[in-house]
């Protein structure tokens, strides 16, 4: 008893992450000029595009000809649509069947995105000659309504940094430049984020040393010249070296940091998506069940799990539950999306060997 008491006290708790359910992936809104017939037709269909582009996560989706034939027929996908004023613009805002679209990417062959995303956390520093800035949500540079508006777009919670005292005194500038990832992940934890990411755009630095070549200055001098770089860091990765450095060159800042945000998200997809052409099916513990509302509460928070196909109960011992999971991805990605749920919370002995054959325990929080 006392050896199982001081295993229990030392279970490690992994799901203590935070992640946002996107509520508006079937919605989609476009600014009108009118609500003429042949606008409104034009309206919903890149409405559709966008809802497509939301759920399925990355742009490939729109090349697949079952999504290509179905943007043809877009009216059997729209469940309502109407109009509002936002900003002095006539905006559509068009709600699709989330039924019908998710059937259309099983169709297709296609990867969906589930409603349950990680909470991501960009670090942006700017640099102009030999000035340096954090960028906050309320700074005056473009760039935050670029992250807040490709945020909505793409169905992925993207916050930067509010650069309060708080944040000024844990991080430095120098800090966040420099990718000195122990500081940065202090620095981060009152955000409680899933993945942090840091940005660098630079128009001086950064550059290649032939943009300060006397002989070419002439003609390389001409316009403007940003470089961009970008590191993404997961859980797994924090304090380790993250994956590579993805880097950008060109004349437009804003085109490369839209261009990065795409990429990012697109990474950051390759976890999470579910891919519907790899069904596996899998077993899990769910603990702590005391009560017939409980399972059924269980039993259904199970079904809806966007990467699930089936549940089936197997056995039942005491206030545990062994459910079998059939599902529309792998085990892998089921995993990772439950880490980013408050429901199930998934415990790990640290004095058991890791097994992947080993039946997951979850405990289910009331």
């Amino acid at each position: 008893m006392l050896r199982f008491l001081k295993l229990l006290g030392m279970l490690l708790l992994v799901s203590t992450v935070n992640a946002v359910e996107v509520t508006d992936l079937y919605q989609a809104k476009v600014v009108v000029s009118s609500q003429a017939l042949a606008e409104k037709n034009k309206a919903l269909k890149q409405a559709m595009r966008q809802v497509l582009l939301k759920v399925g996560g990355q742009e490939s989706v729109l090349q697949n000809s079952e999504i290509k034939k179905a943007l043809k027929n877009y009216q059997k996908f729209i469940a309502q649509f109407s109009y509002q004023r936002e900003k002095k613009h006539t905006v559509l805002v068009a709600q699709f069947d989330e039924d019908k679209v998710n059937n259309l990417f099983y169709q297709a062959g296609l990867s969906l995105w589930g409603n349950l995303r990680p909470q991501v956390l960009l670090w942006l520093v700017e640099e102009s000659g030999l000035t340096r800035q954090i960028l906050a949500e309320s700074s005056a540079s473009p760039l935050p309504q670029i992250v807040q508006a490709f945020s909505q777009q793409r169905g992925l919670p993207i916050s930067l940094p509010v650069m309060d005292l708080t944040d000024v005194e844990t991080l430095s500038i120098a800090d966040v430049w420099g990718r000195f990832i122990a500081p940065i992940k202090v620095a981060s934890e009152r955000y409680q984020a899933e993945a942090i990411v840091i940005f660098r755009i630079s128009n001086s630095s950064l550059l290649p040393t032939e943009f300060f070549d006397s002989k070419q200055c002439d003609i390389l001098c001409q316009q403007q010249h940003y470089v961009l770089d970008w590191r993404l860091f997961t859980p797994g990765q924090v304090l380790t070296h993250g994956t590579q450095t993805h880097r950008y060159q060109g004349n437009n800042k804003v085109v490369l940091f839209e261009q990065a945000l795409k990429d990012m998200t697109q990474e950051i997809y390759q976890y999470y998506a579910l891919n519907v052409n790899d069904s596996h099916q899998v077993d899990i513990d769910v603990a702590n069940i005391r009560s017939l509302a409980s399972y059924v509460e269980v039993f259904d928070f199970l079904k809806n799990l966007s990467s699930v196909a089936s549940v089936q109960l197997i056995s039942a011992q005491g206030e545990n539950r062994r459910f079998r999971l059939n599902l529309l991805g792998s085990k892998q990605t089921l995993l990772a999306s439950l880490k980013l749920n408050k429901s199930l919370r998934q415990y790990i002995d640290p004095l058991m060997k890791a097994d992947n054959d080993s039946v997951p325990v979850f405990y289910w929080e009331e």
